[in-house]
């Protein structure tokens, strides 16, 4: 995908998580987050998106912390998430091609980065605010998924600090079944994982289902569409794979 098609599906989905949040209503409960209220998830995904734009708008080149989460509700609430996804696409869309400032996973360049990021950041975020709601979630792209998937095992979890390891090596793979050549291995061990986009070798445990489901699995928002062989590598991933903000 290009970074013109992540600052599109950014667009989206941050108009979908504002129109679901209004729906729900911001005391309604999150199923996908049990500690969260719909007002701590529209703070949370507006502070990151204030986060992201301020590194891009103003050039930061090593790490600026967020500006904190706001003490806003209700409309006013809905009103700052919305003006400040407005400013984050607004400013991916109109930043040039060789932006320098800071980022946080490999990419081909910040900007690629941060739209990447965003419009996942904000997809899954979507989705929690959709399970608030009720009813039937939007779609999610098949291929838009598999990236998601490889932004996942082949970005986060290859950093020291990614806590899904094993005492004793282990091999898990994820298939998206609807979507050709998506198949990851990831190998576990008191490191962190080592991931390989491919289906070589012998697996302890395989999850495998629609790319747009393992997609939300693999966030652990929901359960995996099938798993095969040792499912505790599976309840492994699901017990050590949150990705907490810091």
């Amino acid at each position: 995908m290009e970074t013109a098609d992540f600052v599109r599906a950014l667009d989206r989905e941050g108009l979908l998580l504002a129109a679901a949040a209004d729906e729900a209503g911001v005391d309604a409960k999150v199923p996908t987050c049990p500690e969260w209220q719909v007002r701590d998830l529209v703070r949370h995904t507006g502070m990151v998106h204030r986060w992201a734009t301020a590194f891009v708008a103003e050039r930061h080149t090593s790490y600026h912390p967020d500006g904190g989460l706001p003490d806003l509700d209700g409309p006013e609430l809905l009103a700052w998430f919305r003006q400040g996804h407005r400013r984050l696409v607004d400013t991916l869309a109109g930043a040039p091609a060789d932006v320098r400032c800071w980022h946080f996973l490999p990419a081909p360049s910040p900007l690629a980065f941060w739209a990447r990021r965003q419009a996942h950041e904000t997809t899954v975020h979507r989705f929690d605010a959709e399970s608030a709601r009720g009813g039937t979630p939007s779609e999610i792209d098949a291929g838009f998924a598999t990236d998601g998937i490889d932004e996942l095992l082949r970005a986060f979890h290859v950093r020291p600090k990614s806590r899904v390891r094993s005492g004793e090596p282990r091999v898990l793979r994820v298939r998206a079944t609807d979507t050709d050549d998506a198949v990851w291995t990831v190998r576990l061990s008191p490191e962190p994982p080592v991931t390989e986009r491919d289906g070589a070798g012998r697996a302890d445990c395989e999850v495998a289902g629609p790319a747009d489901r393992l997609y939300l699995a693999l966030w652990n928002r929901l359960p995996f569409p099938g798993v095969t062989g040792d499912a505790s590598v599976a309840t492994l991933w699901r017990e050590k794979s949150a990705v907490t903000w810091s």
